[in-house]
């Protein structure tokens, strides 16, 4: 049968299990709150892009008690890795030349399409960065893919001051991070496609209004109506769109 002092001991140690579970449970709740915030914002649409990924970067880094958190993106035309947000107040970390498409840790993640860790960036050959890693004090390094429509558009990178080794859950916090990241430009992206698409749509009947216009009152066929429309255009410097819509307007005024 337990003394009364083991009793004791037992209970004090339970004490400090429950209070470990407590800590843990509030710190959970915490992550939880940051990353319900992040989510909100990406669904609203009522935030800029810019600012989406402005607080995805504080909230990661904030996340992870990380020195340096930062988005890449992809630029097709140029094959190049621009840096897009960071919450980093560094002048020489902001202001660092663009990475081609596959170069660096940042560059491997995009081809690889995964997660990837650097235990210490400033003796890693693969590292581009690593004068500016040691001059910031740089250490270890997570960089993980944003996907939108299983295709890599970017990546999301994290810098701690010391040597860490990163933990699944941390690796899944970046990841469940960077994926809203990938949502709210993906999703930027097409609603820019869609309004080109409405613009050009628009445009294509304003034009063939006024291909009618022309056929009508100058007996022109389709082809010689456009044409005419084509060299007014040249002519003016206007575009093709601004000429139909005035030929258009003034066939509706004369029309009264």
């Amino acid at each position: 049968m337990a003394t009364i002092k083991e009793l004791k001991k037992i209970i004090e140690e339970k004490d400090r299990e429950i209070q470990s579970l407590r800590t843990e449970l509030e710190k959970k709740e915490a992550e939880l709150e940051r990353i319900i915030r992040v989510s909100t914002s990406v669904a609203s649409q009522l935030s800029s892009v810019e600012d989406i990924l402005n607080l995805i970067v504080t909230v990661t880094a904030e996340l992870l008690n990380t020195r340096i958190c930062s988005i890449m993106l992809v630029d097709e035309e140029k094959q190049e890795l621009i840096m897009k947000a960071t919450q980093s107040l560094d002048e020489e970390y902001k202001n660092k030349p663009n990475l081609k498409l596959y170069q660096g840790i940042s560059g491997l993640t995009v081809k690889e399409g995964r997660p990837i860790i650097v235990l210490d960036v400033r003796e890693d050959p693969r590292f581009y960065y690593r004068d500016i890693a040691k001059k910031l004090g740089l250490v270890s390094m997570l960089s993980v893919p944003m996907r939108f429509r299983n295709k890599v558009i970017g990546v999301v990178n994290v810098y701690t001051s010391e040597e860490h080794s990163f933990t699944t859950e941390e690796v899944n916090i970046v990841q469940t991070l960077a994926n809203y990241a990938a949502i709210a430009i993906g999703s930027s992206q097409l609603i820019e496609e869609v309004t080109k698409i409405r613009e050009a749509l628009e445009t294509r009947k304003l034009i063939d209004k006024a291909k009618g216009i022309l056929m009508r009152i100058k007996g022109m066929n389709e082809d010689e109506a456009y044409r005419f429309l084509q060299k007014r255009s040249m002519d003016t410097g206007k575009p093709l769109k601004e000429i139909a819509s005035a030929i258009c307007l003034v066939y509706e005024v004369e029309k009264r």
